[in-house]
């Protein structure tokens, strides 16, 4: 047990599925590491043997759908099955349940002498605000394919709001997502930014002439807006890291000052990340790691401004700006975005840059995370007499 966490309670700590390591697993790492002795439970576990060592040695406990035919490459597929598989977890002999849920984990069955804190990173996009611009993605408009989908995300979001019953204490990790909890389950959230490893991205003072932009590639992050906007400035060099489902299209609109990297080591993509002139970033994201990331480098960001990107870039009205928002997910504000940008950028240093991404360390989370249990535990059991 954390040595901050003096309290003889037994801990399940719950998550989505485990297929890689990324944003929401940074938070499980973390959690993991602040109580060695919980149990670990999900969905489904195909973390490749490379990449399991944020788990830290646990046993993982998983649903049948981790035996489900084809569930290693497909598992999103049975994402109709995921409610039910969530429920079969048998989390009774658990005082405190921690739940880092995008969709399903936070719809585990708890009693009434279980405390269940749920962090959540979004409530599930495709299913509530994001439903149309999923089936539009998805080239699921019209049909009777579309038809059916629209029907199972109707379900999921009639189980969605029933589990979030079941939830005594929410964490949003952003102010953006605790506004989404409070439009679809009417809960307040406390804000708990998610960890950024900080510590391992230098600030690097000199830049270079180049812009970046790192992501996976798929339609939400708007690559393909990015890349056609440095295509129609020819004069700036445009540096893309990422892979993903979209990588053909993006690099058929690459003209010749873009560089397609594709998929790069950690250690690549922090250097390009140091010596980027700007970091560029059109996605609405819960969060962002990426902009905190590229501010710990000591690199300014251009970013959309929606989302979590406006809590964690300050734009040029701030006394010590780290970046440039622009108003609309187009080629021409991204455009006019860079041009503020390289105008204005003397107004934005390096200092300042990494000062702003310090506020979203390891420790910081361990902190804040460790006193909010601790606080909703003591008020869960002075609520039971």
């Amino acid at each position: 047990m954390n040595e901050n966490f003096a309290l003889n309670v037994r801990i399940a700590v719950v998550h989505d599925w485990l297929t890689s390591y990324a944003g929401s697993e940074r938070v499980l790492e973390q959690i993991l590491a602040m109580y060695p002795e919980a149990d670990l439970f999900a969905v489904c576990d195909f973390v490749p043997d490379a990449d399991r060592s944020f788990l830290g040695g646990r046993q993982v406990n998983t649903t049948f759908i981790q035996h489900l035919p084809g569930a290693k490459r497909h598992y999103r597929s049975y994402l109709p099955l995921m409610p039910l598989a969530i429920e079969q977890l048998d989390l009774s002999g658990y005082d405190v349940v921690l739940s880092i849920s995008h969709a399903v984990a936070k719809g585990v069955l708890t009693g009434p002498d279980q405390l269940h804190i749920s962090y959540v990173n979004s409530p599930i996009r495709y299913a509530w605000d994001l439903q149309h611009q999923y089936l539009q993605e998805s080239g699921l408009t019209t049909g009777l394919k579309s038809w059916l989908v629209r029907w199972l995300l109707h379900k999921i979001r009639i189980w969605d709001t029933r589990t979030a019953n079941g939830v005594d204490e929410f964490i949003g990790n952003s102010h953006f997502i605790a506004r989404r909890i409070w439009k679809v389950y009417r809960r307040e959230a406390a804000v708990i930014y998610p960890p950024v490893d900080i510590e391992c991205f230098g600030i690097h003072l000199a830049k270079d002439d180049f812009y970046l932009t790192a992501s996976r590639m798929v339609p939400y992050k708007k690559i393909n807006l990015i890349v056609d906007a440095f295509a129609a400035m020819p004069d700036k060099r445009l540096v893309v890291i990422g892979d993903g489902p979209d990588m053909a299209k993006i690099r058929a609109r690459a003209s010749s000052n873009i560089e397609i990297l594709g998929y790069q080591s950690g250690e690549v993509l922090r250097d390009y990340l140091q010596r980027a002139r700007a970091f560029v970033f059109a996605a609405e994201e819960d969060f962002g790691i990426a902009p905190v990331e590229a501010q710990a480098c000591g690199t300014p960001v251009i970013a959309y401004g929606k989302g979590g990107a406006l809590e964690t870039v300050r734009g040029l009205s701030d006394p010590r700006p780290t970046g440039v928002f622009f108003a609309a997910q187009t080629v021409a504000a991204i455009c006019a975005a860079v041009e503020t940008f390289e105008t204005e950028r003397g107004k934005i240093t390096a200092v300042n840059c990494r000062a702003n991404a310090e506020r979203f360390g390891h420790e910081r989370f361990r902190a804040e995370l460790n006193d909010f249990v601790l606080a909703a535990l003591a008020a869960f059991e002075a609520g039971r007499g």
